[in-house]
């Protein structure tokens, strides 16, 4: 079976940066073993963050348009909706969740994502049916 997974931000600027730490490795196996198994998903949000904090490490543009390209063509792009901005504000009541991290859980909610990979959220909160899992 092939499950839905919604890969956050911090996955992806650990995979991008950071040759020598353990969470680029951790990041490259991740995202590796599950693009060949599974569907990885992203948002918008999770496109606008990772080029945000690369361009911070000083990665010119052309090399942020080919990282954007890859996450692109590697995942299927949850579109941002009036949904999404409601069940967001429901999330945050319910489960203490920040602001982003609400759209982020929303945005996997709405994708049918079975796990949420992030290092940001609780690890093994169940949301729906969808499990947060921190996989550093």
């Amino acid at each position: 079976m092939t499950d839905r997974i919604f890969v956050d931000s911090n996955v992806w600027v650990y995979l991008f940066t950071d040759e020598k730490n353990i969470k680029n490795r951790a990041a490259k196996e991740y995202i590796t073993k599950n693009a060949k198994t599974n569907r990885l998903i992203i948002s918008y949000q999770v496109l606008n963050e990772v080029c945000c904090v690369l361009k911070k490490k000083k990665y010119t543009e052309p090399e942020i348009r080919f990282v954007a390209g890859d996450m692109i063509g590697l995942c299927e792009v949850c579109d941002y909706s009036e949904e999404i901005i409601y069940l967001a504000s429901e999330l945050r009541d319910m489960y203490l969740l920040s602001y982003w991290d609400s759209h982020i859980a929303t945005s996997g909610l709405a994708s049918q994502c079975s796990v949420l990979a992030s290092e940001d959220m609780q690890d093994g909160l169940i949301i729906n049916k969808m499990v947060i899992k921190n996989i550093f």
